[in-house]
């Protein structure tokens, strides 16, 4: 990229801080000036969301912000992403890891068999119930744009499966943080591990557990979410060559796929992050350890900055008349999709309550 090409991306980027800003205003003059909390019970991010969304629908977003607004979705998430990382041990990456990953292969098992049951009921294209599978169970829009190539999908289909993930994943992300308090009586584990297993897209999971920790000041739940999701994500590595080769397994033409882009490498910059905050720690236990808490604090502001902007930023991209204008029967099946995943999630961490824990 040239100079040039990065002032491209700024305009968007200003816009989405400008959003998280006016968000953060508006969060403390009714959290704090109107109700009276010290500090506000709502959450920005979902302020964020919410506001990018109205904008973005009632008036056109300008080319030149464009750009900007994808850079802010996919690198500023996926640093805020990283800077998450600030607040982990490592042992706690391990024991939420081991955790996690029996109940994602029984989600992603589950959502597999029922999907597979409900398209030839509802006569879905085979490309467009795939897309809408991965999507589901694996890291949304990301998972669909790497499995696109290997099935052959068109443009239209990819389209129509992004925003079936984008408008459940919104829903699940703005409903499933007070579901799960709810349902699970606060604990911060199940919570964590439900809404790392049970929404759709890494930033949607990210913008859940944030405003889960914003809403019942619980940082480890916003960690044990991402650490789920995160391991999640590794799974596309397994996935997109099952897909290609179920796909392609009748054709004499398999489509050719690569490991190594498909890899979600920011996980090893969480990893990174993690190691970097406890080798500070032992760096700093007998002097100078005032001024490390203080740049571990400034980092996990950075880090909910740059994921309520990323938030803005989907927003802003939501086009709720586009998605209003692809019909019903895929959403039929994101719907069942989001609906199996959420209820697999529950039972399984039902059963971890009664025979592990």
């Amino acid at each position: 990229m040239s100079y040039k090409q990065y002032l491209v991306v700024i305009p968007g980027i200003v816009l989405a801080f400008v959003i998280y800003t006016i968000s953060q205003g508006f969060n403390n003059i009714i959290g704090i000036e109107l109700l009276g909390y010290d500090k506000s019970p709502i959450s920005t991010a979902m302020f964020a969301i919410l506001f990018g969304m109205l904008l973005g629908n009632v008036f056109k977003i300008r080319e030149s912000f464009v750009k900007g607004l994808n850079f802010t979705q996919s690198y500023i998430l996926k640093l805020g992403i990283i800077c998450l990382g600030i607040q982990l041990k490592p042992f706690q990456f391990l024991e939420f890891g081991a955790i996690a990953i029996p109940l994602i292969v029984i989600c992603i098992i589950s959502v597999l068999v029922v999907i597979k049951l409900i398209i030839k009921k509802l006569k879905i294209p085979t490309r467009m119930a795939y897309l809408i599978s991965i999507g589901s169970t694996v890291c949304g829009t990301t998972a669909i744009m790497a499995t696109a190539p290997v099935i052959r999908a068109n443009k239209s289909e990819v389209s129509y499966a992004i925003a079936n993930i984008t408008l459940f994943g919104i829903l699940s992300m703005l409903i499933y943080p007070y579901f799960a308090n709810f349902y699970f009586n606060g604990n911060s584990l199940f919570i964590g591990l439900f809404l790392g297993t049970s929404i759709h897209e890494t930033s949607q999971v990210a913008a859940a557990g944030l405003i889960y920790d914003q809403q019942f000041n619980s940082p480890e739940t916003l960690n044990i979410a991402t650490v789920t999701k995160l391991i999640r994500n590794t799974f596309l590595v397994i996935m997109i060559p099952l897909f290609a080769f179920l796909y392609n397994r009748n054709t004499a033409k398999e489509q050719n796929y690569s490991i190594i882009k498909i890899f979600p490498y920011f996980v090893l910059g969480f990893v990174a992050m993690i190691i970097f905050r406890n080798l500070g720690d032992q760096a700093f236990l007998n002097s100078g350890y005032e001024i490390w808490l203080s740049t571990v604090e400034n980092i996990k502001l950075i880090s909910k900055i740059f994921l309520t902007m990323a938030m803005a930023a989907i927003g802003l991209s939501t086009n709720l008349y586009d998605i209003k204008q692809m019909g019903y029967k895929p959403f039929v099946v994101g719907f069942i999709g989001m609906a199996t995943v959420g209820i697999i999630s529950i039972l399984t961490i039902e059963f971890y309550i009664y025979y592990l824990f």
